[in-house]
């Protein structure tokens, strides 16, 4: 069985729907099965890479909402990051975060693809490090077990693993996700948001029970709704 979640880090409810589906998975008799492969997704493409918009302005002008307004937001968000164990900070850096899925790639290809991507959730939402800083970027992933003159080779050419980053995201697009983190079981269950663990396990005992290997065409995924980020205008 084969797990694929499209998301993105800079993405709240991605970092809390991935420990959601984390306990979901440890819940199901057959996770040993279970193939995840995580997806690039970007919220915000045209962001600046070494961005320097505090994330609280960035809400209060996307959602046309005050900065009281968008702390409120982010106090919700931090509760429900809270229940799951998890540290989040507000005083967070909205930047682009292509180069962040481009070495998530790279990631892939050494086996430290999952490691990587906690690392990165917990720089940004537990720590608010500056990812757009080339060198933060590379200490984290050279610590999340990547080859440091792999990182730099990656970091220094932006056509490397660019091409893989866009098929994800043409293919999320094939599959109707508007926004993340959006799960897909066996291209045949799609779960949209960071819904409750129990939801996943449920999700992963129908897909285990009704079979393996019988895949849907793009678009026919039942998909089911929550909390979850949406690119704008969507």
């Amino acid at each position: 069985m084969r797990v694929e979640i499209w998301s993105d880090i800079a993405c709240p409810w991605c970092y809390i729907g991935k420990a959601r589906f984390a306990s979901g998975l440890a819940a199901f008799a057959h996770r040993d099965d279970v193939e995840v492969v995580h997806r690039s997704f970007e919220l915000d493409p045209n962001a600046p890479a070494a961005g320097d918009t505090p994330v609280l302005d960035m809400l209060a002008r996307k959602y046309g909402v005050t900065r009281e307004q968008a702390e409120a937001m982010e106090a919700r968000v931090a509760g429900a990051a809270a229940e799951e164990g998890l540290d989040y900070r507000s005083d967070r850096i909205h930047g682009n975060t292509f180069d962040l899925h481009r070495l998530l790639h790279l990631g892939r290809a050494h086996g430290v693809q999952d490691a990587l991507l906690d690392a990165l959730y917990r720089a940004n939402f537990a720590e608010a490090r500056p990812l757009g800083d080339p060198a933060v970027l590379t200490a984290i992933a050279v610590g999340a077990g990547l080859p440091a003159d792999e990182v730099a080779r990656v970091l220094a050419d932006p056509d490397a693993y660019a091409d893989a980053v866009r098929a994800d995201e043409r293919e999320a697009a094939e599959l109707g996700a508007t926004g993340v983190p959006f799960f897909v079981i066996d291209r045949r269950y799609g779960i949209s948001g960071g819904q409750p663990a129990e939801v996943f396990r449920q999700a992963l005992e129908r897909a285990h029970a009704d079979g393996a290997g019988h895949h849907l065409p793009a678009g026919d995924a039942e998909v089911c709704a929550d909390d979850g980020c949406a690119v704008p205008g969507t």
